[in-house]
């Protein structure tokens, strides 16, 4: 199968994190339902990803996620897909790894789930998980061509969020050097 440019790029803003992360000395770990483990396997593509990941879970299923320290209260009341479970998702495997950064991933890939049929196509939340706070985002995927496709444009986006999470802590360190 022949990489995209697209692909490429996504590839190379995982290695940069990667990277950025060992650097920093920054752990990280993952639950991810609908990206099925594609940002777990973003970050181990990089040489010495072993120092940082601290593990992931692939919870594509409610009970797995239930299983790995999401509140069955939390899915029945907000539903699978919705920020507070992708906030719960990112909060128990961050504490559950002893991670310093937890990313949850929840959504439907432009389908409709059988499992959960309130889900509307196409229609992602991620959220990530620190020690100071929580960041959540909702998402609404175009139609894409392949189902590689959908999980590379939450897995570009999840990317992104945790870039900005980075430079603001690096930009709020500097201001402590500064003092």
């Amino acid at each position: 199968m022949m990489e995209t440019d697209y692909e490429l790029s996504v590839r190379r803003r995982y290695e940069k994190l990667t990277r950025t992360l060992i650097r920093r000395g920054l752990s990280i770990t993952t639950m991810e339902s609908c990206t099925s483990g594609q940002i777990a396997s973003l970050i181990t593509d990089t040489e010495g990803a072993s120092a940082i990941l601290k593990g992931a879970y692939i919870t594509y299923s409610n009970e797995a996620k239930i299983m790995a320290g999401v509140s069955a209260d939390t899915i029945e009341k907000y539903g699978v897909y919705s920020v507070e479970t992708a906030q719960a998702m990112a909060a128990a495997c961050k504490k559950a790894f002893r991670a310093d950064i937890g990313i949850g991933v929840t959504g439907t890939m432009g389908n409709m789930d059988p499992a959960n049929p309130e889900g509307i196509p196409g229609e992602i939340f991620f959220a990530v998980a620190a020690d100071d706070g929580i960041s959540c985002k909702r998402m609404e995927l175009s139609p894409q061509p392949t189902r590689l496709r959908y999980k590379l444009v939450a897995a570009d986006a999840v990317a992104g969020e945790v870039e900005r999470r980075l430079a603001e802590g690096e930009a709020a360190a500097d201001i402590w050097k500064e003092g």
